[in-house]
């Protein structure tokens, strides 16, 4: 008999809840969730500003998937990068497309702000958040470059201070 805890592991597996514990989204399917966004602003009409922080934030979540490993599977920056592609976004882009486009664009809904007001300020945090996550997946590799130049250095020399000079032979 299976522990409780390779039960609850296993993909898609049911534990004694009776509940079905659901695979963590692959990239490929969070590169789809990415598609469908692109496809609802198409269908919608949306208007190019949307568009614009949108495309931003794919690009910044597509260049940050290969480096999810770096951030921890579970971690919390993982987590938002997957959470943003298939819910934030989606949730946000399709409650605003949802609403009749005059509408959503002209009428005050919290205060003085309309529903696209409203939209744009939730991706500018999205995108704001994404870059945070895709620098911090690259500081690690940033850090080694800075480390190795500052080793060389020491090893040989600064090439700005004159340096040893590294030719091979005599000209």
């Amino acid at each position: 008999m299976k522990s409780w805890w390779q039960r609850a592991r296993g993909s898609g597996k049911v534990v004694e809840s009776g509940y079905v514990v659901p695979p963590a989204p692959t990239e490929q399917d969070i590169l789809a969730a990415l598609n469908r966004v692109n496809a609802m602003l198409r269908e919608g009409n949306a208007p190019p500003v949307v568009i614009s922080r949108v495309v931003r934030i794919a690009q910044t979540i597509h260049q940050t998937l290969p480096r999810l490993r770096q951030l921890g599977l579970g971690s919390m920056e993982s987590y938002s990068v997957v959470a943003t592609a298939t819910d934030y976004l989606p949730e946000a882009v399709g409650g605003y497309l949802r609403l009749p486009r005059d509408w959503a664009d002209t009428r005050p809904i919290d205060g003085h702000k309309t529903a696209l007001v409203i939209l744009i300020e939730q991706l500018e945090l999205l995108g704001s958040t994404m870059d945070k996550i895709f620098d911090a997946a690259n500081r690690a590799d940033a850090q080694a470059l800075v480390a190795h130049g500052q080793f060389l250095a020491a090893k040989f020399g600064h090439a700005s201070d004159g340096g040893p000079d590294l030719t091979l032979g005599a000209p």
